[in-house]
């Protein structure tokens, strides 16, 4: 059965974002954040990570919970794809997501995210106390609060005194790898300096660097990759016809009502639509009585 025009173009348009994403993939650092994630499911790395940046913690090991891919918590809600979402053995929960730009809602982001993830950590009808530490952790490619730090903390503290803590456990942590400070550990600054790739001797920094090429190997991976750029792609794109189609049809509205406010009788608006935009006699109509 032979294909039609649209069907052979939307084929073709699927073979050139494939061959975009295989492209992609052979060039991808640790900054994407779908390879930090795999990598991350390393314990070892991903425990070593976090005492870098918090160094006053103690971790023994650490679980990857199954709500680590991906948090909906209601038909309405709008879903949460976490990085990496791992639980330590003290029971405090870890979200460490890659961020390379800046969208201009990372703190609102987190905010969202902490609150997803409270709602996984309790149980209808439980009591508020088994809600567990948590710590929201962005590491950006960018200086977020455009003051030079390498980190930004913050805990939830009373204003009128800033000694009082909330006592709520929260804790958001952004990493900037582009500060200027001095005002983190050797270590950390060498993890920092790596995601914005930049080249530096340190151990930890070799052990990801392998880990990195092994998951690029992996073609499990490298499918799912793919897969999930491609439907992006597409989502994008249709987006992006979606917008086109309401600008058109907005336009179509707005000389509609231009003309009628002249009192240009509607026999010659009709005639002016199909003109214009290329429209069938029964669509223009369809646009007048709209």
């Amino acid at each position: 059965m032979q294909r039609t025009k649209t069907e052979r173009s939307e084929s073709k348009r699927s073979w050139q974002l494939l061959q975009e994403a295989q492209i992609k993939w052979e060039t991808l650092g640790i900054s994407n954040d779908f390879l930090f994630g795999k990598v991350m499911q390393n314990p070892e790395l991903c425990i070593e990570l976090l005492q870098r940046i918090l160094p006053d913690l103690r971790i023994d090991h650490i679980e990857y919970p199954e709500l680590q891919k991906e948090i909906n918590c209601d038909i309405d809600a709008r879903s949460v794809r976490l990085d990496v979402y791992v639980k330590d053995d003290k029971e405090a929960v870890y979200d460490i997501e890659i961020q390379v730009s800046d969208t201009k809602e990372i703190p609102k982001r987190s905010r969202y995210y902490q609150s997803m993830i409270d709602l996984q950590l309790i149980d209808r009808g439980q009591h508020y106390k088994k809600l567990n530490r948590s710590y929201i952790i962005f590491i950006c490619l960018f200086d977020l609060y455009g003051k030079g730090r390498h980190v930004y903390t913050f805990e939830n503290i009373c204003r009128e005194d800033t000694g009082i803590s909330m006592g709520d456990e929260a804790i958001k942590i952004f990493l900037n790898a582009k500060g200027v400070l001095k005002d983190v550990s050797r270590e950390l600054q060498a993890f920092l300096d790596y995601i914005a790739g930049q080249k530096t001797t340190d151990s930890y920094v070799e052990k990801l660097e392998i880990a990195l090429k092994g998951a690029k190997r992996n073609r499990r991976w490298r499918h799912e990759y793919m897969t999930l750029l491609m439907r992006d792609q597409e989502n994008m794109e249709k987006g992006r016809e979606e917008g086109r189609e309401e600008g058109r049809e907005q336009g179509i509205l707005g000389m509609i009502s231009a003309l009628r406010d002249l009192s240009i009788p509607d026999n010659m608006i009709l005639q002016k639509l199909q003109e214009k935009f290329f429209l069938s006699k029964e669509e223009s109509q369809n646009y007048l009585r709209m």
